[in-house]
């Protein structure tokens, strides 16, 4: 079974999701300021995931589908990357480089199995 693990910043709190072997399957889309807004992201990430479609715009006049969605594209390098896209169009999710499009394909499926029932790991609080 997969987690969400919070991460503590310098700037604020950031997310990783994790499968059950421990390898980072995605990682929010943004450093959020409190504690409350990214558990309020982990939660996107968990209701969105699984009823998500995948746009693939590596293919030439792919079909643009709606929100949510998982968008597979190539990066500068020339991995391919997902990132998903919450209801209202904003980045939640994104993914490492992957070399071939059936790995991007599988991270894409590790999500949306991980991410439902997922639990949230806290940062430990600073001891002073």
């Amino acid at each position: 079974m997969g987690k969400f693990v919070i991460k503590a910043t310098k700037t604020g709190f950031t997310f990783s999701l994790k499968a059950g072997n421990g390898e980072v399957i995605a990682t929010g889309g943004e450093v959020y300021n409190t504690l409350a807004s990214v558990k309020n992201g982990i939660a996107s990430v968990a209701k969105n995931a699984p009823i998500a479609n995948i746009e693939d715009q590596t293919i030439e006049g792919y079909e643009q589908l709606s929100h949510p969605k998982f968008e597979i594209f190539k990066d500068k390098a020339g991995e391919f990357r997902f990132r998903l896209k919450a209801r209202n169009g904003e980045i939640i999710s994104v993914s490492e480089g992957y070399v071939k499009k059936d790995s991007c394909k599988k991270g894409i499926a590790s999500v949306q199995k991980n991410a439902v029932d997922a639990p949230v790991i806290e940062p430990e609080p600073e001891k002073s």
